[in-house]
């Protein structure tokens, strides 16, 4: 384990904290922001969905929470730091998106998520498979008692200012920048299969969510199932 500095991990809402991480660097030298959700499911052990950079201190904090049961990467581009967690925890199951196992054969996955979630996280945790896109097949989550969605990828908000020069003005255009979360545009394109997305968006939107989590942007508190109809109105079109 590598120190990178301290990671805050704040509760969130009754069950569920957030903890953000330092910025990854992706393709072209474009930065992201980096976050993940804790959730302790009902025996007391630790759901951990898109884990950042692991340093003593997060660790100390998550220890104190429980023992991590399940590592999750939600789609097959948010793996950078799971060695970093399976190695402190050894024990703990990783739960990943198709397409994970065959990019990192490193890594042993032991769960593949599906459309349905796995009966260890059932009670408290629903997900909805997102299909049909060529850029990675994302699995969204529904912490039930807080009514709390998490979306890695599918939305996005940077900050004003987070990009600068040439990169500022593709991420506008993207769609990255905005008011509110939202589906970039390089995302929408990649959708092959638009009645596979209309159709895991409608579950998405029956959950009625609350509030809603996302890796790259800020945490929305209220309104989300609204968001998320503003967000993916474009499907409509």
């Amino acid at each position: 384990m590598r120190q990178r500095g301290d990671a805050m991990l704040e509760e969130f809402a009754e069950g569920i904290w957030l903890a953000n991480g330092p910025a990854v660097v992706a393709a072209m030298g474009f930065r992201y922001p980096t976050r993940m959700a804790v959730i302790r499911l009902p025996d007391g052990g630790l759901w951990i969905w898109s884990p950042v950079a692991l340093d003593h201190q997060l660790k100390w904090k998550i220890d104190n929470l429980g023992p991590v049961r399940f590592l999750v990467a939600p789609n097959h581009l948010h793996h950078v730091f799971l060695s970093d967690w399976v190695e402190a925890y050894p024990e703990a199951q990783v739960a990943a998106a198709p397409g994970l196992a065959e990019k990192r054969d490193d890594l042993s996955v032991d769960i593949t998520l599906g459309r349905t979630p796995d009966p260890a996280w059932a009670d408290v945790i629903q997900q909805v498979r997102v299909d049909g896109n060529r850029i990675t097949t994302e699995v969204v989550f529904f912490h039930q008692p807080s009514r709390t969605v998490l979306v890695a990828d599918l939305l996005q908000q940077l900050p004003v200012g987070w990009f600068r020069g040439w990169r500022a003005l593709v991420a506008r255009m993207d769609g990255m920048v905005g008011l509110e979360p939202a589906v970039p545009r390089k995302f929408r394109v990649a959708f092959q299969d638009k009645e596979a997305a209309r159709t895991a968006v409608r579950r998405i939107l029956a959950w009625r969510a609350r509030a809603v989590v996302v890796a790259h942007g800020a945490p929305v508190t209220t309104d989300g199932n609204a968001l998320l109809r503003r967000a993916f109105a474009w499907l409509d079109d």
